[in-house]
Order: C-alpha cells, then structure tokens, then sequence
C-alpha cells in the first residue's frame, strides 16, 4: 500500500492539483487548509509525508506555515516538503531552520515534487538509527542528539544534516558542491555563502568550551572533519 501523504494548502486550485496527482500516483491523501487543521490531521492520522505551503491563514495568531514545521518537526521525524513563492536563499534557510527536509518554490512541475517525495520516503524507510563518532564528538541518528565529549550540542535540522555529512566522511574533503547537492538537495547560486555559514554555525556550537576544531577549510576546495594538526 502506498504511503499516506498530508497536504496543507489554503489555496484551493493548487489543493485539488495535488490531491489528483497524487491519488493517481497510488498516494493515501489527507487534506487540510490552515495550520490549525494540519496538527490536528497530523496527530489523528499519523501521515507518512506532509506537503506544507509556507503562506498558510493565521487561524491562530502566529500559527503560519513556518510554525506548523517546526511544531511537525518537534514532534516526529516525518518528511517535509515546504511550498512557497519565496525565492531568496534567506527565505529558503529560514524553511530549512524550521525543520523543512525540501523545499519548492511555486510554480513547480508535478513530476519534480513526485520525485522529492519517492526520494524522502526511501530516505525514511531505509535509515537505520546509528551512532556516528569522531575523536569525542558523537551523533546518534536514532534521537538526533549531537554530543561533544558528555556536553550535549543543540542543532538546527539543517546543522544537523551537515554535521551528519561530515561524521559519514572523516578525514575526505569535501568540496562545496557535494555538500550543496548532498545537504540541500539544490543549487542556492555559486555566489551563495550559506555552506560557510553553517560551517561557522557549527565550529560556534561544537567548540563553544573551547575543544579543538574538526571542521577545517581547505581553500578553494570545500572542508573536511579531522583532528586538528
């Protein structure tokens, strides 16, 4: 049986386009037009995949597309899809903080979304729950905590995601477009700097009590996870 998909979309034309595509793809489809309904469809029906459209109704004060991610993400580990017409790269880390695993911008093709979904529900089915370890850094991808020596490290999904990369890549460097297709899955621009912001966000938080460094740069190529020489 296919897998049960949640769509929260307030506009009705590009609601309906989705329930048909995916009907026809085999999908399960859950519907819901604001934030409000979207949690509440989620905790009763337990969805595979939620597709969430950023610019939901506000129902309740604050309660807009980017609240009901991070509420989804705060509570499971289930795949999400954000829709949006915001096409800056500050908006799409903003998506991306909030616990989004993708990221689309309207208009978008059918097939291109059917494909992000087959590759997030293949990526959710097959991850096993592992311990990765470095020198004393650890991540446990079972609960998503990140702990340096017996200090727990708080991340954002996205620092998370990076992090990960390099903890399945010690001591290979790793050049910015791997880490773009890898990490965000699309191209933010050869001009973006948002790999070396969350290289910088990283090195904050994992050397905050002042351990050693194990994110090097390596000019002109990308980075690479090892001792400090």
């Amino acid at each position: 049986m296919h897998e049960k998909i949640l769509i929260v979309e307030d506009e009705e034309r590009i609601l309906q386009f989705l329930r048909r595509g995916l009907a026809y793809e085999g999908y399960r489809v859950l519907t819901a037009v604001n934030g409000t309904e979207g949690l509440q469809v989620a905790r009763d029906n337990a969805p595979d995949l939620v597709i969430l459209d950023w610019m939901l109704p506000e129902i309740e004060p604050g309660l807009d597309g980017l609240e009901v991610c991070r509420r989804l993400r705060a509570a499971s580990d289930l795949p999400i899809i954000m829709l949006t017409a915001k096409e800056s790269v500050s908006d799409r880390v903003l998506g991306l903080d909030a616990g989004a695993d993708d990221y689309l911008v309207k208009p978008f093709a059918l097939n291109e979304l059917l494909a992000r979904i087959r590759a997030l529900v293949r990526r959710a089915k097959t991850e096993a729950p592992e311990i990765l370890t470095f020198v004393d850094l650890r991540l446990d991808t079972g609960t998503h905590q990140v702990f340096r020596g017996e200090r727990v490290v708080e991340l954002t999904a996205k620092e998370y995601e990076l992090l990960e990369l390099f903890l399945r890549n010690p001591r290979q460097v790793l050049t910015r477009d791997l880490i773009f297709d890898r990490v965000w899955g699309y191209d933010f621009g050869g001009e973006s700097n948002i790999i070396e912001v969350y290289v910088r966000y990283l090195r904050q938080k994992t050397e905050s009590e002042g351990e050693p460094r194990l994110i090097h740069t390596v000019r002109g190529v990308g980075y690479v996870l090892r001792e400090d020489s």
